[in-house]
């Protein structure tokens, strides 16, 4: 036996994935470990970045906040895209592509210009308020509210979630729901016993990516909102920006990495488990 063959040495696949795993080696791993590096090394070694960063209570209040508003976005998300993923499903060709189209050239769009577009449509003499007083109601405020900030990340990330729900929702067989309709099946018992269940995997890889993107969003945030709803990433950019403080910047950005992690430890048995149920393990 040579030596050559006696060493087992990745072939095929293996090897074309190497270069994919050095970039992301190289710009994620090695800045993600910089950055947690400093959160217990600057000004000095310690835990003190930490301390701070549990003592103050703006902190914990602007984290869970971060959270809460990640849900809202990713509960909207789902509602919208739902139905919009199931037309696209159940039409024709020419109107498929028409519907993937709006979904696209929006999304081709510098999320800067998207957000300032909901800037002039929800400020206070905005299109909005000026609809809604032309219909005789009053003045809503949208502009730096979470309201608003919700309503501009909901249309960033409806592309992240329209997508997964159509790539699964296209592999399920309609013939179903008439099988079940032709069987005396109520349409809404129909839906909710065969076809919603089907659809879940595409429900919960959407919502885990809008999830995960909406708790680092900067810059939808900082133009929508207000100090009501400040999220996490702005007071990273303040101490990293303004204040040079890396050490306090670094230890948010842990806490958020950390708590991210955790509550996708803990609903990752559930996913699975529904993903089972679905149909998702044949």
């Amino acid at each position: 036996m040579s030596f050559r063959s006696a060493i087992p040495f990745p072939r095929g696949p293996v090897l074309l994935t190497l270069p994919a795993l050095a970039v992301l080696l190289l710009v994620m791993a090695v800045p993600l470990g910089v950055v947690v590096l400093r959160s217990f090394t600057e000004p000095a070694p310690g835990l003190q970045n930490y301390v701070w960063f549990f003592g103050t209570k703006v902190n914990i209040t602007v984290l869970l906040r971060t959270f809460s508003i990640a849900f809202w976005v990713t509960l909207c998300c789902v509602l919208t895209a739902y139905p919009y993923a199931f037309a696209m499903t159940a039409a024709g060709p020419k109107v498929r592509l028409f519907l993937i189209m709006c979904v696209l050239v929006p999304f081709w769009v510098s999320g800067v210009v998207r957000t300032l577009a909901w800037v002039i449509l929800l400020q206070d003499s905005g299109v909005i308020n000026k609809i809604l007083l032309s219909l005789g109601f009053e003045k809503l405020r949208l502009i730096r509210t979470q309201l608003g900030v919700t309503i501009g990340m909901t249309q960033v990330l409806l592309p992240f979630m329209i997508m997964p729900l159509y790539a699964v929702m296209r592999g399920i067989d309609l013939r179903l729901l008439q099988a079940a309709r032709s069987l005396g099946a109520h349409p809404v018992k129909t839906f909710f016993q065969i076809y919603l269940p089907l659809s879940l995997p595409g429900v919960f890889a959407g919502a885990t990516i809008v999830f995960i993107l909406s708790l680092g969003f900067y810059i939808t945030p900082l133009l929508l909102g207000g100090p009501s709803s400040t999220m996490l990433s702005t007071l990273v950019q303040q101490q990293v920006l303004s204040l040079l403080n890396w050490g306090r910047g670094g230890a948010m950005g842990v806490v958020l990495l950390v708590a991210t992690f955790g509550l996708l430890a803990v609903a990752s048995p559930f996913m699975k488990r529904r993903y089972q149920i679905s149909g998702g393990s044949r």
